[in-house]
């Protein structure tokens, strides 16, 4: 069945892991492109902020506070966006939590509080939006992970998780069309991203977590999220190095491993002592609303990659473009 989804501007969508971070800035720059936005976190005070920026912008919209591994919240949630709007259009499993530390070192309570978060989210998230889906159509993106292709040391549990919510997105994906309902099912899959996450992660290490580069804005991420809201895209890696190392792990899987042994124990690592407190584990964090971390090296604003993997067609022509404006250079320099 052909998918038809609505422009950005006509749509309601709901995101979860909406007060900071990639949430908070999908939900900003869907406001700002007259979409109407339900903001979903376990933070009352972080969603007012989130919401006060959304109207900053010009946007409208409502918070639910919810917890995504309570699979009554997302049912509450669907509801409000239904009362609100009358409907949603894009539902977005963004909330995530993270670990660092070694497997055997972190706690079965803290994994399974993980999970919780991360899988569980994505599952009760899903079967909160496909009644309205099946009955309306719509975009379902879920947010996966680089390390949803490949394992990296000290995020074992995390790459875990990002490994079963693209088997769960697929197989989803798979029975949607074999049942010919009208919805889109995207994993959108970031690299290094300069958001809160490493403040806001579970740390068993000596030292701070830190984002190995290259470093992404979130702002990357949510172009790529409302892409994907408004046409269907089956997934997307966000980040040219990201692809790489994906790609690389798939061609030389050894190699890749044993690289990964040898740089990122410590690329992982900053030189800030750790926070032992105020992660998001197991509650909401702080409740500042911020999109962007505290990285302190080159943030890329935009992934050419991405941009190019979502827009072949303009990609060639613009490519096209420049060739034939360097041919032409060259031709009037060789009539000189």
């Amino acid at each position: 069945m052909h998918v038809q989804l609505k422009r950005i501007e006509d749509q309601i969508i709901v995101i979860t892991g909406a007060s900071s971070g990639i949430g908070l800035a999908t939900a900003r720059m869907a406001a700002r492109r007259g979409a109407r936005v339900v903001l979903v976190a376990r933070g009352e005070g972080a969603l007012e902020r989130a919401l006060a920026k959304v109207r900053e912008d010009g946007g409208a919209g409502v918070t639910v506070a919810a917890d995504v591994g309570n699979p009554d919240d997302m049912v509450r949630v669907a509801d409000r966006a239904r009362d609100e709007f009358g409907r949603f259009d894009t539902w977005v499993n963004g909330a995530a939590a993270a670990i660092y530390g070694r497997l055997d070192e972190i706690s079965l309570e803290d994994k399974r509080k993980l999970f919780d978060t991360n899988f569980w989210g994505v599952v009760h998230g899903a079967r909160a939006a496909l009644p309205e889906f099946r009955r309306r159509g719509g975009a379902l993106i879920n947010i996966g992970s680089m390390l949803s292709d490949v394992s990296i040391p000290l995020q074992g549990i995390y790459s875990a998780s990002k490994h079963a919510v693209k088997a769960y997105t697929a197989t989803l994906r798979m029975e949607l069309e074999q049942e010919g309902a009208p919805v889109s099912v995207t994993l959108v899959k970031p690299g290094a991203i300069d958001t809160p996450y490493y403040e806001h992660a579970r740390n068993y290490m000596e030292r701070a977590p830190t984002p190995p580069p290259p470093v992404y804005a979130p702002e990357a991420v949510a172009r790529a999220i409302l892409t994907c809201a408004a046409r269907p895209v089956r997934e997307i890696v966000v980040g040219g190095a990201a692809r790489a190392v994906i790609a690389g792990a798939g061609i030389a899987p050894h190699l890749s491993e044993r690289i990964m042994e040898r740089t990122m124990f410590e690329a992982q690592k900053s030189g800030r002592p750790p926070r032992r407190a105020g992660d998001n584990l197991h509650g909401p964090a702080d409740p500042t609303a911020r999109e962007r971390g505290r990285y302190p090296g080159p943030v890329l604003e935009r992934s050419l990659y991405t941009s190019a993997a979502l827009h072949p067609t303009r990609t060639a022509l613009a490519a096209a473009g420049i060739g034939l404006a360097v041919a032409a250079g060259v031709r009037a320099m060789r009539t000189r």
